[in-house]
């Protein structure tokens, strides 16, 4: 059943922290007002396309690879406005728990942090975010879901995507935001855009999903000026999200539920139930529901984003030069170098992806990168 637009809301409590930081409930009323945007900021990723940086102990939204701030923190800057966002929620691997705690401190102790003692793809995290918002805002309440790790250069253009995207959300709709492809990537999934929606101008369903196509497909589609890269930032009201799951993939949604409806935030954490989740699938949200769902909306935007997806993609962004002073590169061309320490020199070599971090070396190709799973995989049967 869709609601009105404009449906007000009630928060019936606000939790806050005494001294010690343990829960408090205030009983103390807000005022009625539209329901809230939750920014849910996802962390649970282990970020080892770009190994060596980043590793599982520190993935790469902790890391600044384009900046001074890490990744996690440019994402909670993007959604600082608390005239437009409420404080964020995280979901994040919970041997990541002091890292997020580290970069939320900021945003004190409002914000909230749910933990994952096991790994179950976005779908179970956005379930879980999505039962955690309801009973702290009520079902009406906005979800907006975004990547830790993902860079966007153009905020005020993301906001605009935000606020069309709310109309859309607001309706019943589970919107996601597309963006206009630069080149045949077969890196991102890709979306097909539909009709346009009633009474939201710039959104419109979406007719097709089309999951990392092959090369000659991906430039058919960019050719044919309808498709747009999936770049997995959602919106939607928390209890359509929680029915459209139940409708597509009951099991994560009462698995994921049942994690966090037993367990109380201590401080700002929530440690998930380890044995709710044992048995949850672990499917992304795109295969959960989204692919699957009859009120699925895209906002095209184009806020310069990119997912980080790839040495390739960083060194798209950021060049060839290395800030660190200990890299010689002589008579070498189109060749992306970076360390961190370990000194590297490199002599009459073209279109190389060099990384050196600790201990650890990365040499590949230019246009490659995309495999740096496949031999990790290969250095872990080599370690068994």
């Amino acid at each position: 059943m869709d609601y009105d637009s404009q449906r007000s809301y009630e928060i019936r409590s606000e939790v806050d922290m005494d001294s010690a930081g343990t829960q408090q409930v205030s009983s103390r009323r807000s005022d009625i007002g539209i329901a809230p945007i939750v920014p849910v900021v996802l962390s649970g990723g282990g970020g080892s396309r770009l190994w060596p940086f980043s590793t599982s102990d520190t993935p790469k939204q902790f890391l600044p690879l384009t900046g001074a701030t890490s990744l996690f923190q440019q994402a909670l800057i993007r959604i600082r406005d608390r005239t437009s966002f409420a404080a964020p929620m995280v979901v994040a691997s919970a041997r990541h728990a002091e890292l997020c705690e580290r970069e939320l401190k900021v945003d004190g102790p409002h914000a909230r942090l749910i933990l994952e003692p096991v790994a179950r793809n976005t779908a179970a995290a956005v379930a879980m975010a999505a039962a955690a918002v309801r009973d702290m805002h009520g079902g009406d309440a906005l979800l907006l879901i975004m990547p830790s790790d993902h860079l966007i250069d153009d905020v005020d253009a993301f906001h605009r995507a935000v606020k069309i995207g709310e109309q859309a959300a607001r309706a019943g709709r589970l919107v996601t935001f597309g963006i206009n492809p630069s080149s045949a990537d077969t890196g991102y999934g890709y979306l097909e855009v539909g009709v346009q929606i009633d009474d939201v101008p710039g959104a419109n369903a979406v007719a097709t999903f089309v999951e990392k196509p092959p090369l000659d497909l991906a430039e058919q589609m960019v050719a044919g000026g309808r498709h747009l890269w999936n770049a997995g930032i959602f919106l939607f009201r928390a209890q359509i999200l929680l029915d459209e799951m139940m409708v597509h993939a009951p099991d994560i949604c009462r698995a994921a539920v049942a994690a966090v409806s037993s367990r109380p935030f201590e401080g700002i954490r929530l440690l998930a139930d380890a044995e709710a989740l044992a048995d949850c699938p672990s499917l992304s949200i795109d295969y959960a529901v989204m692919e699957h769902s009859d009120r699925v909306a895209v906002v095209p935007m184009s806020p310069g984003w990119s997912d980080l997806g790839s040495w390739d993609a960083l060194a798209s962004l950021v060049g060839a030069g290395d800030p660190s002073g200990l890299v010689t590169a002589l008579d070498c061309d189109s060749c992306f170098i970076r360390t961190d320490g370990l000194q590297v020199a490199a002599l009459g070599v073209r279109d190389l992806i060099i990384v050196a971090s600790g201990g650890r070396l990365l040499i590949l190709p230019k246009g490659r990168s995309q495999e740096v799973k496949r031999l990790l995989s290969a250095m872990d049967s080599l370690a068994a």
